[in-house]
């Protein structure tokens, strides 16, 4: 595998978190400073427009219809900026057939109207109509007692104070919400750190184990939500330590095993004995049972590690039967109890495991076989009985030693009931031998783990 493959990584997790909170933080702030400025600059241009309101409701108030049909006021507006030419403060009253009536502040200038549309209520609008003042605007229709004249009364004002304030508004928030923004990241950055500060003391601890300076995880003060992998961690190493040890123990016990028959072949290979040849075959008959024995052995450890492991008891006893029916014709073999059980083992070590087991009472039983499946607790429990001449108490702790065989006459390697002990102990079970009342001959209770 290429180096760089090797050191290919996710990216890092502190960034990804730094950056997610980042760009909602800059989603939420833009969405709400938009809104904050509508709202505020609705605001100010409101209350801007109430003050020219209120002008227009004096200067109607104070109109009257003069001698010649004209409109006049009745008392001067009390803004001095009316009467300054071009102050930016400005008002004009028209009617058809009239001259408009002016403020003095709009000197040689005249407001545009629109006699397209009539402004019963007080209408705004903005207006470029001045080259260089943009314009604010408010009018309104009015018709005057004594006269029948549809007059318009404006009052405008130049938009640059409105427009600076507006200005002053957005620079505010703008600033604001970038000081909220960034100190709203270095918080989330700071809680990133923080927050993930635990898996850089775990790494530390990892370290100082591959070190070999320690045996175990053993970081302090780790949150509730790290302790579980801590804990999981070390299980791991703990499963990990027992399987290399068991690895270490089988490998020596083979290579013990080993020795003596390859010890006796030597001998009689250098002594040229006359039974040379019987004695290797009868020591590699040897050799084979021990390597039979270790291989399945080292099968179930290492398929014992599989936290999924599940074996339906009935499918694998049925799968057995049939096996024995064309071994042993002659030999009855029934099944009872629960059909629903399963074991937490692998399908290939029960089978095994209940091949041997049921072979054996076929092959030494008087012609039946009577298989029994229950619940013990949290085990599976399997009794199989068979009606031949059973096993003394004293023989059948022996019959769990490698190579042990009461009946010679019969053909097998001793090896059966020694692999159904190691592959049920493996997975948390166990295997006894007893006196079967029903049947007279010998039981074998069997318990393995509950599958869920």
């Amino acid at each position: 595998m290429p180096k760089a493959a090797l050191h290919r990584t996710g990216g890092s997790l502190s960034r990804r978190m730094i950056l997610i909170a980042s760009g909602w933080i800059s989603l939420l702030l833009l969405g709400g400073g938009l809104a904050l400025d509508r709202v505020l600059t609705t605001a100010v241009t409101n209350n801007s427009d109430a003050a020219l309101e209120y002008v227009l409701t004096q200067m109607v108030a104070s109109a009257e219809i003069g001698p010649d049909g004209e409109v006049r006021l009745n008392r001067p507006l009390g803004d001095q900026r009316f009467l300054e030419p071009y102050s930016g403060m400005y008002w004009q009253v028209s009617g058809a057939g009239y001259d408009p009536f002016r403020s003095r502040s709009l000197w040689d200038q005249t407001l545009l109207i629109n006699p397209s549309h009539g402004d019963t209520k007080a209408h705004f609008y903005d207006s470029n109509e001045f080259a260089d003042e943009p314009l604010r605007i408010v009018e309104r229709d009015i018709y005057l007692p004594t006269s029948k004249t549809r007059w318009r009364f404006q009052v405008a004002q130049g938009r640059d104070a409105l427009d600076a304030q507006i200005k002053t508004l957005r620079s505010t928030i703008l600033k604001s919400f970038v000081l909220l923004g960034l100190g709203l990241i270095g918080m989330a950055a700071l809680q990133t750190l923080y927050g993930l500060w635990p898996l850089r003391k775990l790494q530390r601890a990892i370290a100082e184990m591959r070190a070999g300076r320690a045996q175990r995880i053993e970081a302090q003060a780790l949150p509730d939500e790290v302790e579980p992998l801590v804990a999981e961690l070390n299980g791991l190493l703990e499963h990990n330590e027992k399987q290399a040890q068991e690895a270490r123990e089988h490998a020596g016990n083979l290579a013990h095993a080993l020795k003596t028959p390859l010890t006796v072949i030597m001998n009689a290979a250098t002594a040229d004995a006359a039974d040379l040849g019987e004695t290797v075959l009868r020591e590699a008959g040897t050799m084979r049972r021990q390597v039979d024995h270790h291989l399945a052995r080292a099968r179930a450890v290492g398929r014992r590690g599989h936290a999924h492991s599940r074996a339906d008891i009935w499918p694998s006893l049925q799968s057995v039967e049939r096996a024995v029916a064309r071994l042993y014709s002659h030999v009855r073999l029934d099944i009872a109890g629960d059909k629903a059980l399963a074991a937490r083992v692998e399908r290939q070590d029960l089978d095994e495991i209940l091949g041997n087991l049921i072979e054996n009472a076929a092959k030494y039983g008087g012609g039946s076989v009577f298989v029994t499946v229950q619940r013990a607790g949290d085990d599976v429990e399997l009794l199989i009985e068979d009606d031949g001449a059973g096993i003394s108490t004293d023989n059948r702790d022996r019959l769990f030693n490698r190579g042990v065989r009461l009946d010679a006459s019969k053909p097998g390697t001793g090896l059966g009931l020694a692999i159904v002990r190691d592959v049920a102990e493996i997975y948390g079970g166990s295997i006894s031998l007893e006196q079967s009342e029903d049947m007279g001959g010998l039981l074998a209770r069997l318990r393995l783990p509950l599958a869920a």
